[in-house]
């Protein structure tokens, strides 16, 4: 049995590459979690975007045996957390389970955007962290710089910070030593009743769903039987093991301790996330204080390009589901691109991810709609309705207002690219609530319509502040705005795919861009063909796509043939109109794509 004095559980935050999964690697390295040979980088990201793109997508937990010079053992316990904003939610499970926190800051790029919103998150329940300046092999490194930035943004004391390379391996001992000295024990009593906090859970093909679990009191045995609170469903476990990193089977775990169970469940959607689990013989009356489940915040269509593929779209979206509960998907249809699903994610990176791991694992050719977000439409009666899709918002007339859901962003950028990142703020209706300086860089908050953000937004900024400017958000609630669902029409039919919903004050122009792009992008057909974009009942833009023309009059020779001509013409007319009337516009798949570039460039 281990003494819970030597356990400590800490977790790993930072900016999206600063070096977390690298420090890590090292980590392991050092406590002999794995051999040289079968040492690699980025030993905890699993999956092959994860290696290829170097970001972590999900959490990842080890534990480590460690010799300290006291002499004494210790058990470490690590996760490594994503950087990226899109899987906030993930941070903020694995600090739950931790006790503290490895700080690690890029000494060449300083205090980033994510760097504060993770820091706050463990500040909130009352953290321990250790500053961290890792990359101090590199020519451009600044310690004294980046301490004195931490100081001024984060608000950490640095005069105990440790300068460390994940590259060369230089300051690990020094961190080792550091978690054992400064991050405190876990505090829990192995004789008290079983409480256990559910950290994460997954699908493993032989295994069933893996539960990833922090022992706060008692102990958690083989054959034991216990309940989920939330669901008041009871399992008798049949595995209880540890990562090092490999899956180790052990007899139990005691309170203090982080490792997996397994109970035959076969369905995801029973472990819920922050869950409490406790032994259902001596049941406890009070759950743990869960946390905030993810909520999808973009919602976009997902259509096969052969509609033949439309089946094997739906097995791969189930088996993504398996292994990641933060996303939805519900059956959709559209007239111009047949059957797919409507599917909510956690951000643009996210739904990158999910739709390449469809193309890349399934072999799936698919078609995106543009991102939107929910939108909550208050009717006259006073019903209350959450739309995500355009094309089924209701009449005008029967809506009082709708409100748009915002976000509080920080910005934190080099002073040469302020204007301009003020500028784009502002062209998307953005608030500015903030602004202090740390040095040469600027701290921006902004107050932002998630609507306007989440299309390529964060793009525009890198572009603009050549790769400096870093970006975090956190949603904040629902606003009122002056929304219009911008509908377009093709041969006055409407096509559902590409309504939006939009800013009163931009719609118009929208409305004439998308007109124009299609023009260009649908071909010409035996008719003239009408492309319009509408406001409610109300025509805001139109083109026309000319049809092909026969000349009809070359078969009459001579003059005097006036009649005939007229008739002939009379005759193509009559032909063309009903051709119109009956013919199908085909609407290729660039045009829809087309139409999410214009966004792009719009915005």
């Amino acid at each position: 049995m281990s003494d819970v004095k030597r356990i400590r559980n800490f977790s790993i935050i930072a900016h999206i590459d600063h070096g977390k999964s690298t420090i890590a690697d090292r980590i392991i390295h050092k406590c002999g979690g794995l051999t040289d040979r079968e040492m690699k980088q980025q030993v905890l990201d699993s999956m092959d975007i994860e290696r290829e793109r170097g970001i972590t997508i999900k959490a990842q937990t080890v534990k480590l045996n460690y010799k300290a010079k006291d002499g004494k053992d210790y058990i470490l316990n690590i996760i490594d957390t994503p950087g990226h904003v899109d899987f906030g939610y993930e941070v903020s499970r694995s600090l739950s389970a931790c006790e503290g926190s490895l700080l690690i800051v890029d000494s060449t790029q300083g205090v980033e955007a994510q760097t504060l919103a993770n820091v706050y998150q463990a500040l909130e329940i009352n953290h321990e962290v250790i500053p961290i300046l890792n990359k101090i092999d590199l020519p451009a490194s600044d310690i004294e710089k980046t301490k004195k930035e931490i100081e001024d943004v984060v608000g950490i004391e640095t005069t105990n910070a440790i300068s460390c390379s994940g590259k060369t391996g230089e300051g690990i001992d020094e961190i080792l030593e550091t978690i054992i000295n400064k991050l405190p024990s876990p505090k829990g009593n192995i004789d008290e009743k079983l409480k256990c906090l559910l950290v994460d859970s997954w699908y493993d093909s032989y295994l069933g769903v893996v539960i990833l679990v922090r022992v706060i009191n008692g102990k958690l045995k083989k054959n034991m039987k216990v309940k989920l609170m939330s669901n008041e469903k009871e399992y008798i476990i049949e595995k209880v093991g540890v990562f090092t990193p490999k899956p180790n089977d052990i007899g139990e775990l005691n309170s203090g301790e982080i490792g997996f169970i397994i109970t035959g469940i076969k369905s995801l959607l029973e472990t819920k996330v922050g869950d409490t689990i406790c032994d259902a013989n001596k049941p406890i009356t009070t759950p743990l204080p869960g946390f905030k489940p993810s909520k999808p915040v973009v919602f976009c269509g997902l259509f096969p390009v052969d509609s033949s593929e439309y089946q094997k779209l739906k097995d791969g979206l189930a088996k993504l589901k398996l292994n990641d509960a933060s996303f939805s998907y519900e059956p959709e249809s559209s007239s111009a691109l047949g059957l797919g699903f409507r599917c909510g994610f956690l951000g643009l990176l996210h739904l990158e991810i999910i739709t390449e791991r469809l193309e890349r694992e399934f072999d799936v050719n698919l078609i995106t709609t543009t991102p939107g977000v929910i939108y909550k439409v208050h009717k006259m009666k006073g019903e209350i309705i959450d739309l995500q899709n355009p094309s089924n918002m209701p009449n005008p007339s029967l809506i009082e207002k709708i409100e748009e859901p915002w976000i509080k962003s920080t910005i934190i950028t080099p002073d040469d690219y302020l204007g301009s990142i003020i500028k784009i703020c502002q062209d998307k209706r953005g608030i500015q609530t903030n602004l202090s300086y740390s040095g040469k860089r600027a701290v921006l908050s902004y107050d932002l319509p998630l609507n306007e953000v989440v299309f390529d937004f964060n793009d525009k900024l890198k572009s603009i502040s050549s790769g400096y400017a870093s970006f975090d958000y956190e949603i904040s609630g629902y606003r009122e705005g002056d929304l219009v669902k911008l509908g377009i029409l093709v041969n006055a039919e409407p096509v559902d795919a590409l309504a939006m919903i939009i800013h009163k004050d931009f719609a118009q122009t929208t409305g004439r861009q998308v007109c124009e792009k299609l023009k260009d992008l649908i071909p010409r057909h035996n008719f003239m063909i009408p492309v319009q974009a509408a406001i409610g009942g109300k025509i805001v833009a139109r083109e026309s796509i000319k049809g092909f023309k026969k000349d009809v009059l070359t078969k009459i020779h001579g003059g005097g043939a006036t009649d005939r001509k007229r008739k002939l013409l009379e005759k193509q007319k009559k032909g063309k109109a009903r051709s119109k009337q009956f013919g199908k516009v085909e609407i290729p798949q660039e045009a829809f794509i087309g139409v999410l570039k214009i966004n792009k460039e719009n915005n």
